[in-house]
């Protein structure tokens, strides 16, 4: 059975796919600052660039690279054309677009969004319209696992433990059997046989946290020229996964090469900026006014956590809904980056 559960918290929406009970993907959706799959614009090139194959366009507010292989050999600086964002920005560069649409009037200016895209539940819903669709509060022990996957590394089956190392150019992913598992020196086909059986977890942990672009895995203990062996049970589990990855093949090392599109930024990115460390604290305010309902709070934040908050004034206006008293906001440069303190406001 395949359910979408949803769970508003001010500021956004976490979405849950869940397969017979297993949480199968995870994405966030913030209305102040949609990632823009989908989205419709007129754009207007600003720049060619032979050595890049492609073009820059300004959209309503970003620019976006349009390969020429999606329509941008045909445009001149300054022409607009009718865009669709493909893939959204991440890992320090700007959206993809294309201008391979139909059903769309010649694109005339001014510089707009025409029509957004599909939130991330839409577009659950049109790929399993079967799907029963819940607004229940997520499970403790779902909400644990959720809130798991903003760590660096997770558990896999027989002991296994896998680290994920992104990077702007590709995700690097460490397999280590541990100090207990390494110290009865199994033999290869031992090792041959822990990493396998790890592998459909590994799979959708990469699908979770939607790591995408050029995956490197480095497998535990295993010779290189061994781990191609393991080709077979990759295939079959990347099978799962509706963005279609593959797997390309193993390195001179023994790294498998996995390639999986990009669409939607990485977890790792929603969770780690300005704006995700000042929507947490209103989630922290709103869960401490269900239980201190009196309570009047102050939250003391770095200044970009500050500022990102201010610049989403919806997500304030939620949380005024469940408090009974409005949150104080107070910058205070000498707090790290993205921190954040909940404390009792001043009378």
């Amino acid at each position: 059975m395949v359910r979408i559960q949803t769970v508003r918290h001010p500021g956004e929406t976490h979405v849950a796919l869940l397969r017979d009970g297993v949480l199968d993907e995870f994405h966030i959706h913030r209305p102040a600052a949609p990632d823009g799959i989908g989205d419709i614009h007129i754009a207007r090139v600003i720049a060619k660039i032979p050595a890049m194959a492609g073009a820059f366009v300004a959209l309503a507010h970003a620019e976006a690279f349009l390969p020429d292989t999606e329509g941008a050999a045909a445009l001149g600086e300054g022409d607009h054309v009718t865009v669709q964002i493909t893939r959204a920005a991440q890992g320090g560069k700007g959206p993809r677009v294309t201008a391979r649409l139909t059903g769309h009037p010649p694109a005339a200016p001014p510089v707009r969004l025409l029509h957004p895209g599909p939130t991330p539940l839409e577009e659950l819903q049109t790929a399993y319209p079967e799907a029963e669709l819940s607004t229940a509060p997520f499970p403790p022990d779902l909400a644990a696992e959720i809130e798991a996957l903003a760590a660096p590394s997770f558990a896999l089956p027989n002991g296994l433990r896998a680290t994920a190392t992104p990077t702007a150019a590709l995700t690097l992913i460490d397999l280590d059997t541990g100090a207990a598992t390494a110290a009865r020196a199994p033999k290869s086909t031992a090792q041959f046989a822990a990493n396998r059986d790890a592998i459909p977890e590994l799979i959708r942990q990469i699908r979770l946290r939607n790591f995408s672009g050029a995956i490197l895995i480095d497998f535990a203990g295993m010779p290189a020229k061994r781990r191609a062996a393991l080709a077979t049970p990759l295939q079959q589990a990347l099978q799962s996964d509706r963005q279609n990855p593959r797997l390309a093949g193993f390195s001179n090392l023994g790294f498998a090469e996995i390639l999986r599109p990009r669409r939607r930024p990485p977890l790792h990115e929603r969770l780690r900026c300005p704006q995700a460390a000042g929507l947490a604290a209103l989630r922290h305010a709103a869960a401490e006014a269900a239980t201190q309902p009196t309570r009047r709070q102050t939250l003391r934040a770095a200044p970009a956590v500050i500022a990102a908050l201010q610049a989403d004034p919806a997500a304030l206006a939620d949380l005024a809904r469940v408090t009974t008293h409005p949150l104080l906001l107070r910058s205070d440069p000498a707090l790290p980056a993205n921190a954040w303190l909940i404390e009792d406001s001043r009378a």
